[in-house]
């Protein structure tokens, strides 16, 4: 079914969109949630709840890339359980993420001022990540929005860890370079 009929059918209150959304979505929401959580249940609990967030949040909105939407949300409800639950060793999943951008992104805080700030700072990454080859932008995102494991984006893309180890080096410290050029603190 297309993503324009799923959107109808919560915008209709009709029951059978979260099924139909979950034949079209749910491994890759599941991958997501898995890839941050390393964690079946937590990440089950996640694509759950992104349902139910798209259930309560359809209508109003009207999502246009509904993919990337139902990824965000499920990328944002991974994130908050991990930093809730704490439990993860060190080495792996979201800890070993984040760790990884920590000098190429600001600190993040809380209050109106910071959400504007996060927009801006989402519009800088969307021009930083168009500016990217094709390969570049593809090893970026399924690195540190989709959270693959550096073997599984060599594996997906047909190159060596190696390349995309520095590859993801040479963009981290690109992106870096970029926001502070555009005056962003790091």
């Amino acid at each position: 079914m297309e993503d324009g009929r799923i959107i109808e059918l919560y915008w209709d209150r009709d029951q059978r969109a979260i099924p139909e959304t979950a034949g079209k979505y749910g491994r890759m929401l599941h991958g997501i949630a898995w890839n941050l959580l390393r964690s079946r249940e937590d990440a089950e609990e996640c694509v759950n709840d992104t349902y139910l967030r798209a259930w309560e949040a359809i209508p109003p909105a009207r999502p246009g890339a509904f993919r990337i939407w139902l990824g965000q949300i499920t990328r944002n409800l991974s994130l908050d359980r991990w930093k809730s639950l704490r439990a993860e060793k060190r080495g792996g999943g979201a800890e070993l993420l984040l760790g990884e951008l920590e000098d190429c992104l600001p600190a993040s805080g809380g209050g109106p001022e910071r959400e504007l700030e996060d927009q801006e700072l989402a519009e800088l990454l969307n021009v930083f990540l168009r500016g990217l080859s094709r390969e570049g932008r593809a090893m970026f995102l399924r690195r540190y929005w989709y959270g693959e494991s550096v073997a599984e984006v060599a594996l997906a893309l047909g190159c060596g860890e190696g390349k995309v180890k520095s590859s993801l080096f040479r963009s981290r410290k690109a992106l870096r370079e970029y926001l502070e050029k555009e005056g962003i603190a790091v």
